[in-house]
């Protein structure tokens, strides 16, 4: 039998759907399953963006640019200046969600066995991105006792380097929650200028930021020109994930170059996804603001009934809408297939997302899960009574 590349055997399994089988063979027994897993907001797709496919003209489903069209990519520019970030539509190239961006940024500044410090827990699918890149990920651990804020930038320095090639952080993070303030842009972006590095922003949940907290982009950052590179996405945003529709942004003109290259061999970005994507950026401000109050008064919610429970720590978030969340068990990867294999109350269980998936480092984050409040109060707070009630019987 031929065999499978060690670049396959070694890709990791997402921490976030591999307990899907299990989800799905309780969902069968009749038990109802609360999923707080994955990060698929429950919120309604803006109905413009889903008009424009509807009543869409097209004769022939045709290539788009491989780039990304035109006046979706002025219109994104368009968009990005009411935040005050400045680019043009030629900064911009349009992806099969941030997940390719990252994959294409990955691709267009690292060779085999370049390394790259994120901070960690970070988005699981680093690892994977990391993996089929052949880069190195250096992990530096932020704690949940200091709200998984950034850690002191002599931490980064002390592992940079002449493999280092890029920072990479998620903010607000996935799956922390944790916003990075203006201060601590300013002494990643003072860093990366030192040592003539990339800083790579993940930046797709910049609308969710809670408490007057502000979003503070890398691309605001002066100086940064050739240095930031801005992953985005429509997914969380207008509550699209299925549209897949991402994109990059760098002022770094070899960046964008070497990018396109890519973006030519996979063709192009999807048409009517780009379609309902440009249609989107018309939704109103109106939209967000009911967003936001919904989604802190789920945070709020979750955070409550969370505190409620002996030996739950959990770090506070000011963005996106997910939390970490340390139990008073061994092994969460354990506990949470067990949950959806041998536990149910009242007829009820729920999926949550072991956390030991966003780490790199061995052995860390082992009595750690993320809960993304994705669903409404009222499941909520119905999921964290279980976890409760199933916390007193699991035995590790």
């Amino acid at each position: 039998m031929p065999n499978i590349s060690k670049k396959g055997q070694s890709m990791p399994q997402s921490p976030i759907r591999k307990l899907v089988p299990y989800a799905e063979n309780a969902y069968k027994k009749g038990i109802t399953v609360y999923y707080l897993n994955i990060g698929q907001p429950d919120i309604k797709t803006p109905q413009i963006a889903l008009d424009a496919v509807r009543v869409h003209s097209l004769d022939i489903l045709a290539y788009t640019r491989s780039e990304g069209s035109e006046d979706y990519r002025k219109k994104i520019a368009t968009y990005y200046l009411k935040k005050d970030i400045s680019v043009t539509h030629e900064d911009i190239i349009v992806t099969t969600g941030g997940s390719e961006a990252l994959l294409f940024a990955f691709g267009s500044i690292m060779d085999t066995d370049d390394e790259i410090i994120i901070p960690e827990p970070f988005y699981a699918n680093y690892n994977g991105f990391s993996t089929a890149s052949n880069v190195k990920i250096v992990p530096v651990i932020s704690k949940l006792e200091d709200n998984f804020a950034l850690p002191p930038v002599q931490e980064f320095e002390k592992l940079i380097t002449p493999k280092t090639k890029a920072i990479l952080i998620c903010n607000p993070g996935n799956p922390t929650g944790y916003l990075y303030s203006k201060d601590e842009i300013k002494q990643l972006a003072a860093l990366v200028k030192k040592h003539d590095l990339f800083l790579i922003a993940d930046e797709v949940y910049r609308e969710f930021t809670y408490d007057g907290h502000s979003h503070y982009s890398i691309m605001q950052e002066e100086g940064l020109d050739e240095h930031a590179i801005m992953i985005d996405s429509v997914s969380k945003r207008y509550s699209m994930c299925g549209a897949r529709i991402g994109c990059l942004v760098s002022k770094n003109k070899s960046v964008i170059q070497t990018a396109l290259k890519f973006a030519q061999a996979r063709l192009s970005p999807p048409t009517f996804a780009q379609i309902a994507s440009e249609a989107a950026l018309d939704t109103p401000q109106s939209y967000f603001d009911d967003v936001i109050n919904e989604y802190v008064e789920r945070r709020n919610t979750l955070i409550n009934e969370l505190k409620k429970i002996k030996g739950v720590k959990v770090a506070k978030p000011n963005g996106a809408f997910y939390c970490i969340v340390e139990l008073p068990i061994k092994n969460s990867d354990d506990f949470a297939q067990w949950l959806l294999e041998h536990f149910e109350y009242h007829g009820e269980t729920v999926m949550v997302a072991p956390a030991a998936g966003f780490y790199s480092t061995p052995g860390v984050g082992l009595n750690q899960i993320r809960i993304a409040y994705v669903l409404n109060k009222e499941s909520l707070i119905k999921a964290v009574h279980i976890i409760k009630q199933a916390l007193k019987v699991y035995k590790d």
